[in-house]
């Protein structure tokens, strides 16, 4: 089969790797990628900030981007599920109305594509070490993810997931907020840090590369015994 890939902005211009290990992943699972080029961003942090009429043209250019019939495969639930639920209000009962409604059911999350669309769990992965999970906002109330992600890495050989307390509580990040309230953001990311380390875990997972990113500058920040890996990296660890 041949899937799109979306490359959010996050993913392209400060974890490109973590795209190119979903590629490698999805073609390891006897997927076809095509990439467009052209793609730029969905318009979600325009659209969150209140700016509808940019976030409306950049979605417009989102749907000519993605206009086969394809599904559309990305490594970012925050982006994906502001595509599925938001597009809506830019567009319902316009001219895209019906590009829109097509690309809402097909476009996934990367973990959601190969766990129900696929029904491929286990990709030959290898990562001998403890990790934790963070339930990103946007990933389990926005998109309605939960055990897709915890089903991966369940197959993965030698690695140990262990949950954290309040795995789903906020990191801090939420976009533009980390930038209004900052205080309150660096306070978030230290709980959700705290609550990750009391695990024992080694690394912090997740789906979202703007959270993982997020809690990376506070780890860094103060040197800190725990690092983040994008699912897709781990997926792509060990073959």
């Amino acid at each position: 089969m041949i899937v799109d890939i979306f490359i959010p902005c996050f993913i392209d211009q400060i974890f490109p790797q973590t795209g190119m290990n979903m590629v490698k992943v999805l073609e390891q699972s006897g997927v076809t990628v095509h990439y467009n080029n052209e793609q730029t961003c969905c318009g979600q942090m325009a659209f969150n900030s209140g700016y509808w009429d940019e976030a409306k043209e950049l979605g417009e250019k989102f749907l000519k981007d993605f206009s086969n019939n394809r599904p559309v495969v990305g490594p970012s639930a925050s982006c994906i599920g502001y595509i599925r639920n938001h597009y809506g209000k830019l567009f319902h009962n316009t001219g895209l109305h019906i590009e829109y409604k097509q690309l809402t059911k097909r476009i996934y999350e990367f973990s959601d594509f190969m766990v129900n669309y696929l029904k491929k769990t286990d990709v030959g992965a290898t990562f001998p070490h403890k990790v934790t999970y963070h339930d990103s906002c946007a990933s389990i109330r926005e998109y309605g993810l939960k055990n897709e992600p915890r089903e991966l890495l369940a197959h993965v050989r030698g690695l140990t997931l262990i949950e954290m307390k309040n795995s789903d509580v906020c990191c801090g990040f939420g976009g533009t907020f980390s930038v209004k309230f900052e205080g309150i953001s660096s306070a978030m990311a230290e709980q959700k840090v705290a609550h990750a380390i009391d695990t024992g875990a080694e690394y912090i997972v997740s789906t979202d590369s703007s959270c993982l990113m997020h809690m990376e500058g506070y780890i860094s920040k103060h040197n800190l015994p725990i690092k983040t890996a994008h699912i897709a990296d781990v997926l792509a660890s060990g073959w």
